[in-house]
């Protein structure tokens, strides 16, 4: 991870971004902060991994969307009582519940139940992005 931000810096980071926020288990925290540690500009680290993660969690959208039903049970453990669950969390919360889609654990499979109940992308984009720019936003001025 460390060679990949050395090497290519925010665009780097923003394939960390990206990464953390699809289906591989990679966290995009400890780059971000080692970024903003070294001394990068902390206003384009937080666009960098904004934009990766918000289209990471759009790819893991597509997977919801488009995804075999294999697929979404054995890697992202959407059982028919993961299901029934968010389905309950969205006819309650609806989009709104996406401005969790930052969080560990079930920030993933929230992507991937939007996508499922094929809720559109006009109404999926501005909370996730609103959730994870407020994240390393605060991150960012933590470390500051």
């Amino acid at each position: 991870m460390e060679q990949l931000l050395l090497d290519y810096g925010l665009y780097g980071l923003f394939i960390l971004a990206f990464l953390a926020a699809s289906v591989f288990p990679v966290p995009s925290e400890p780059g971000f902060a080692a970024m903003i540690l070294a001394g990068s500009d902390p206003v384009a680290c937080v666009v960098a991994a904004t934009l990766g993660n918000t289209l990471g969690a759009a790819t893991t959208w597509a997977v919801g969307r488009w995804g075999s039903e294999a697929f979404l049970r054995r890697f992202l453990g959407l059982s028919e009582v993961n299901r029934e669950r968010a389905r309950r969390i969205f006819a309650r919360f609806g989009p709104w519940s996406l401005l969790l889609a930052w969080a560990p654990v079930i920030g993933d499979p929230l992507c991937a139940v939007a996508g499922l109940f094929s809720l559109p992308m006009i109404r999926f984009f501005p909370p996730v992005l609103v959730g994870k720019f407020a994240r390393y936003a605060a991150l960012a001025y933590l470390l500051s």
